[in-house]
């Protein structure tokens, strides 16, 4: 990839960077090695080892053969050599395939849509995390051998930079917290980094949209377009899921910087699910027929030939699948071959069709600045039906959108992207796709028909005062525009009788994903509320304050704000206090992932804003 949008590398010492895209059914892997006072250019690894292919290839499938004690047998570009099936079933391999997709949080309310029965299940005894942490390293392994095998010196580049590389890893718009903290704990496992701030600070997480947008400003693809002020949706349509993000550039910006204008979109509308219907057609469709137990055979030639050249509704497709003496006159089966009409294959792509262009209109439509394009890449949009289609609709529409999509390499958008956006960093503020905040206990107020109405739920404070229970303090409200710098605080009163209590903090932050413009109450519209994360900091630098309540019993207090940014790819929080000079001081806080984990704060400790 060109070099071009890159500055000069400062550094004092060669440094490698290298970026996996572990996408759900291909993978690929791009890396630059940054000398100093060079440009950086970005390579993609095109060469695996025991890959068939000659010439090599920029991707490979996302597969995985386990043995029954849990080992790997085959990995990657070795799954596609001649006779694996056969072989693992002889020896009883299990294969792992989309197991990116159970990364993602189960929860009702992040998966509109019902996919777990289309998933393939994960190997017996095998958690997610190790799965892709077999896989990460996996590529690793590969990255290293492609390097000393291409590079002048190859050895002695690994050698002298194994100890210090930087990762990049890319995951889809609707991925947060808790995914990626699942990545982060696989990347520890499979030895990427060690698990220590200096380890962690070397791995670094990107959406699949904003990765996009950086391949596109590198190639120029949009460079017209973007200058002139107006927006771009980048549709980044890959075989899991289908990721949407918007961005403009002001006119007057002397620098290449970027904002997002619209709150991204993960739809789970990748190609996979094309062969989802396709399987459930076949199945319907060979029911009766001595062929029903071949429908996986069928489904997977369809997987990787007939979804890929599908252009035309009006002529039939044939998928080879038996020899000669292979007939079932009634299901279209002659000579081995499956007819299938192409007004139903036609069929397979619509859901994704649709949802894409309802998306993009629905991102128009919310944007901040005009769009004027639509950039379509990944491995989906390499189909032509696909983008013909969204095409067709954007034109039909009379919308002004001119979609579009790369000559060549759009299945290498991703990683090459995510080594752009580690070198370049182009995107400056982003938007929030949900409303955080904060359950908390505030005053009672006996003449607020709403305090009035929650009055079974009080409790009473160490301060002596009755307060209600579960008011929901909004942080940062849905689709605000967030610079990276940005601060987001909240100042909360942390009391207790017992002062031993006081010398940490936890206070879990919340999100809220219903229609309600200003959530109050977690008692309304509850199933809308999900926990997002927990905060934990350390207390004891902050100045106890020693009070009576009314009753003359003694509590103690401490006055904290709770500082969090958004603005980045990944969360990050602090705590501040001031001190007795009336300076303000800061520390790290801790933000800890568990979706099953929902903090329960004892009455005696509550927070109030």
């Amino acid at each position: 990839m060109s070099s071009s949008g890159s500055a000069v590398y400062e550094g004092s010492r060669r440094k490698l960077v290298v970026a996996f895209d572990v996408g759900t059914t291909f993978s690929g892997i791009s890396y630059s090695v940054l000398d100093p006072g060079q440009v950086p250019i970005i390579k993609g690894v095109t060469r695996f080892p025991a890959q068939g292919t000659i010439g090599g290839a920029s991707k490979i499938p996302t597969v995985i053969y386990y043995d029954k004690l849990g080992k790997v047998c085959a990995i990657g570009a070795e799954t596609t050599r001649d006779g694996i099936d056969v072989e693992a079933q002889e020896h009883g391999w299990v294969k792992a395939q989309w197991f990116k997709l159970h990364l993602r949080t189960k929860s009702k309310l992040r998966a509109k849509q019902n996919v777990d029965w289309e998933i393939y299940p994960l190997p017996p005894k095998k958690e997610v995390i190790n799965v892709f942490a077999d896989f990460l390293r996996y590529l690793l392994a590969c990255t290293f051998q492609y390097i000393q095998d291409t590079h002048v010196n190859g050895p002695d580049l690994w050698e002298s930079a194994k100890g210090d590389i930087s990762y990049v890893l890319s995951h889809p718009n609707g991925w947060e917290g808790i995914e990626q903290d699942k990545m982060r704990r696989a990347a520890v496992i499979a030895g990427l980094i060690p698990d220590t701030l200096s380890g962690r600070a070397r791995l670094s997480l990107v959406t699949e949209g904003e990765a996009s947008l950086h391949f596109a400003i590198r190639a120029g693809i949009l460079a017209e377009a973007m200058s002139s002020g107006q927006g771009v949706i980048i549709v980044d349509a890959g075989g899991g899921t289908v990721d949407l993000s918007a961005y403009g550039q002001k006119p007057e910006e002397l620098s290449q910087t970027f904002e997002e204008i619209a709150a991204p979109q993960c739809l789970f509308n990748g190609s996979v699910y094309v062969s989802v219907y396709a399987k459930k057609f076949l199945l319907g469709l060979l029911e009766d027929s001595p062929f029903i137990n071949d429908v996986e055979d069928i489904v997977n030639i369809f997987d990787r030939s007939t979804k890929l050249r599908f252009k035309d509704a009006e002529e039939p497709q044939y998928i080879k699948f038996g020899t000669t003496r292979d007939n079932d006159v009634n299901c279209n089966i002659r000579f081995g071959q499956l007819k299938l009409a192409g007004s139903d294959i036609a069929r397979f792509f619509q859901p994704a069709i649709d949802c894409i262009i309802q998306a993009v209109l629905e991102q128009r439509k919310t944007a901040t600045q005009k769009i004027s394009h639509v950039l379509m890449v990944g491995g989906f949009a390499a189909s032509d039906w696909l983008f013909r289609n969204v095409s067709k609709a954007m034109t039909e529409q009379a919308l002004g959108l001119n979609v579009v999509r790369p000559e060549e390499h759009v299945n290498k958008a991703v990683a090459d992207g995510a080594i752009s956006f580690f070198l370049d960093h182009f995107v400056r503020t982003r938007i929030s796709k949900v409303t955080y905040g904060c359950f908390c206990v505030i005053p009672y107020i006996p003449t607020d028909p709403e305090h009035l109405q929650r009055s079974g739920s009080t409790i009473v404070r160490p301060n002596g005062l009755k307060h209600v229970q579960d008011s929901f303090k909004v942080v940062l409200p849905k689709n605000t525009q967030v610079s990276e710098a940005k601060e987001f605080r909240e100042s909360f009163q942390y009391a207790s009788f017992e002062r031993s209590s006081l010398k940490d903090c936890t206070l879990s932050v919340w999100c809220y994903r219903g229609l309600n413009l200003t959530p109050r109450w977690k008692d309304i519209d509850k199933d809308n509320y999900s926990s997002t994360c927990t905060v934990t900091a350390d207390f004891s630098s902050i100045p106890v304050k020693c009070l009576y309540n009314p009753q003359g019993r003694i509590y103690y207090q401490i006055n904290c704000d709770i500082v969090i940014f958004f603005g980045l790819t990944e969360m990050n929080a602090q705590i501040a206090w001031t001190n007795s000079d009336g300076v303000e001081q800061r520390s790290p806080a801790t933000i800890v992932y568990d979706p099953e984990l929902e903090v329960v704060i004892p009455n005696n400790a509550l927070l109030e804003p």
